[in-house]
């Protein structure tokens, strides 16, 4: 019994089973992507919104897969444009005298992901993310935390879209 179940687990192994513990089935032959720059074409423009979201995605392809950022030939092409930044009060805490209790940065991105290996995986999609925050300060103070954790949920819906089939 011990013997078939060591033959039965060296047969998994060998099979080219891909496992991946962070719910990403990416292809075996898929070894480059390219992340091309996103524009920033929202109608408020933080000036380093478009260089720390790319950056940002790129980050989280290379911490999270084996893929390799490459411009020359890759297998996937992330590419599109930041379309929305606001700040928007969330919640009036005085009839009397509206005041923001709380208010909520809201980033758009529409994405364009081109997969060269399978077309049928390629997608063109906008994708949303927001975080309510109390202004304890000014918002200039705040604007910096508050972009990097809206960008980290937004690449995580783009990387789980790309690559997350289930």
């Amino acid at each position: 019994m011990k013997r078939l179940s060591i033959l039965f687990l060296l047969a998994i192994a060998l099979s080219g089973c891909k496992i991946a513990l962070n719910g990403a089935s990416i292809p075996a032959e898929m070894k480059t992507v390219n992340v091309q720059v996103f524009e920033n074409n929202a109608p408020l423009v933080v000036p380093y919104l478009s260089s720390q979201f790319t950056e940002e995605l790129k980050t989280r392809i290379r911490n999270q897969t084996s893929l390799s950022i490459n411009a020359n030939d890759p297998h996937g092409v992330f590419s599109g444009n930041i379309t929305g930044y606001s700040v928007t009060p969330e919640a009036i805490t005085d009839n009397n005298n509206p005041v923001a209790g709380a208010n909520r940065l809201t980033i758009s991105v529409s994405v364009k992901y081109t997969n060269n290996l399978n077309p049928k995986q390629s997608f063109e999609e906008t994708f949303s993310r927001y975080k309510v925050f109390k202004l304890t300060g000014s918002l200039q103070s705040m604007e910096q935390g508050l972009i990097k954790d809206v960008t980290a949920q937004l690449t995580e819906d783009i990387f789980n879209r790309a690559f997350a089939q289930w």
